[in-house]
């Protein structure tokens, strides 16, 4: 008993220490799970939508159309690229700029000034930004450019302080952005997505978390937005959780965001990036791994240059612990088959002691068996014995009254002859008691009890013999000598001498009898008083 509770006790332990060894990561984030698995598969398909961009975009190249109609074409290419190509989307704001230029139109040469000025602030070219821009400084601008322009000044200053990312100078870029927001808020219609969005901007950054929720809870909940719009809006909203306390919720808004941009072959995005750093942080390395490794080939794809530098820090720290967390795996992989190892091993010698269990019980069970079959041996015997000690006490009980009434009447006859002096008659009594044929009634006697006790032993004795040697009774009930000689030796009495005495013959002639009838049976001499000892007596 011992050892099977020091074996449950091992095998409970080993399992427990296989348990903390599985890595948190396998056992966190199962709700974000079909949301994983949609970013994973939207990875794995990126390139059958950047082929549905690329077939937009030569439609857009091989159409057609009048010289007045080229700054329109371009201007499409032009939005085609901004957020897929940085090199591709600047050509085409230069082919616009000189489009404007040769036709001397203020409007379009203003309108081309703020996609270059984009397309720079896109790439994290900050000070050639500031350089396109301050071209259009002090200008008079239409509505709908000064909301541009200011948002372009506004998105430079935000940038730059999440580039510096420190306490002394990005607090006051932070600062201007927001100044430059103010201003272009005042162009914006309400009721349109860049109001709301750029007005939730403004929140986050000057920390005015729940006038932000408004504005971007708001715009989550329409139904009309763009795969673009919807990337921004979640991306941007997850700020409030990445600095709060709901990672999930903001690992949810990324994991959104993400999809939104890979389906609309948007490559300048942030989502990946902040994705992979939160889940780096809360050690799924698997994920984070997939994740910036796909913002990274996005980042080259177009080009962005402060983007670049941003993954590489974060891309290392992640690409390292990948590699240590393959170690762990190996170290953990080994352990499990060393454990594997040992629960086989205590398997194994559990079921070798059952094994030898097994053959001491049956081993057991074998000598119960046997001890049982001689008990119950003992048992017919001890009742065979019984049956002919009753039978035989009672004979002799009989026999013996007989006896002593006969010895009474002949002691009494001859005191009397004596006492009358009658000697000549006592004589007579003396020649009147026969011994021989009191001999003869006391053999009958014993063959008529015997027979009573082994009612089927002349049946069983025959049976040893061929027909024409077995005995036949008749009426009489007598045995034979050579029968009444194998009916002592089945009462238990073996002693030739003994046998030899009781029924009135030599040994020899008791020896003659038994081999005489030895010889005539059907079985070999040494196996004949085996097969009398096994007659039974009656049952009950």
């Amino acid at each position: 008993m011992r050892f099977y509770r020091n074996f449950i006790c091992c095998s409970i332990a080993l399992c427990f220490i296989a348990l903390l060894c599985v890595p948190k990561s396998a056992r966190a984030q199962s709700h974000l799970r079909p949301l994983f698995d949609s970013l994973n598969q939207t990875i794995a398909a990126a390139a059958n939508y950047d082929s549905i961009k690329v077939r937009e975009i030569d439609s857009i190249r091989i159409s057609t159309g009048s010289q007045s109609a080229l700054f329109d074409k371009y201007l499409k290419l032009y939005s085609a690229f901004r957020t897929y190509n940085y090199d591709s989307a600047y050509s085409y704001a230069q082919l616009l700029l000189k489009e404007a230029r040769a036709e001397n139109n203020d409007s379009l040469y203003v309108l081309a000034q703020l996609k270059q000025g984009f397309i720079l602030v896109s790439s994290g070219m900050f000070k050639e930004a500031f350089d396109s821009l301050s071209v259009l400084q002090g200008a008079n601008l239409l509505p709908a450019f000064r909301a541009e322009y200011y948002t372009l000044l506004a998105r430079c200053y935000y940038d730059i302080a999440d580039f510096d990312n420190d306490k002394y100078h990005s607090p006051a870029y932070n600062a201007l952005g927001g100044r430059y927001l103010d201003s272009a808020m005042v162009y914006y219609d309400k009721a349109r997505f860049e109001y709301k969005y750029y007005g939730g901007l403004k929140a986050i950054r000057r920390g005015q978390k729940q006038k932000a929720l408004k504005f971007f809870n708001g715009l989550m909940a329409q139904k009309d937005l763009t795969p673009h719009q919807l990337a921004l809006t979640a991306s941007t909203l997850c700020d409030l959780y990445i600095h709060g306390k709901d990672k999930e919720e903001a690992i949810y808004l990324l994991l959104r965001a993400a999809i939104a941009d890979i389906v609309s072959s948007t490559k300048e995005t942030t989502a990946l990036f902040n994705l992979s750093t939160l889940l780096y942080k809360r050690n799924d390395i698997a994920h984070a791994s997939l994740y910036i490794k796909k913002a990274m080939n996005d980042a080259v794809f177009y080009g962005a240059k402060q983007r670049k530098v941003q993954l590489s820090s974060i891309l290392s720290l992640i690409e390292s612990q990948r590699v240590a967390n393959v170690e762990n795996q190996k170290r953990n992989a080994i352990l499990y088959g060393v454990i594997a190892t040992l629960l086989l091993l205590l398997f194994a010698g559990l079921i070798l002691i059952i094994l030898r269990q097994m053959r001491k019980l049956k081993k057991a069970e074998k000598t119960i068996s046997k001890a049982h079959l001689h008990l119950q041996d003992s048992n017919a015997r001890l009742e065979e014995a019984n049956k002919i000690k009753e039978g035989y006490l009672g004979y002799f009980f009989n026999g013996n009254s007989e006896v002593y009434a006969k010895v009474e009447k002949f002691k009494k006859s001859i005191e009397r002859r004596v006492r009358d002096g009658k000697f000549s008659e006592i004589a007579i009594l003396i020649n009147q008691f026969n011994l021989k044929e009191d001999k003869h009634e006391l053999l009958d006697n014993f063959d008529r009890i015997f027979l009573k006790l082994f009612p089927h032993f002349l049946e069983q004795y025959n049976a040893l013999f061929t027909p024409d040697c077995q005995i036949n009774l008749g009426e009489k009930a007598s045995l034979p000598t050579e029968v009444r000689i194998f009916a002592l030796i089945r009462l238990g009495i073996h002693d030739n001498e003994k046998i030899a005495s009781i029924l009135g013959y030599s040994v020899h002639t008791i020896n003659t009898y038994k081999t005489k009838v030895k010889n005539k049976s059907v079985v070999s001499n040494e196996q004949f008083e085996q097969k009398i000892m096994a007659i039974k007596s009656v049952q009950r």
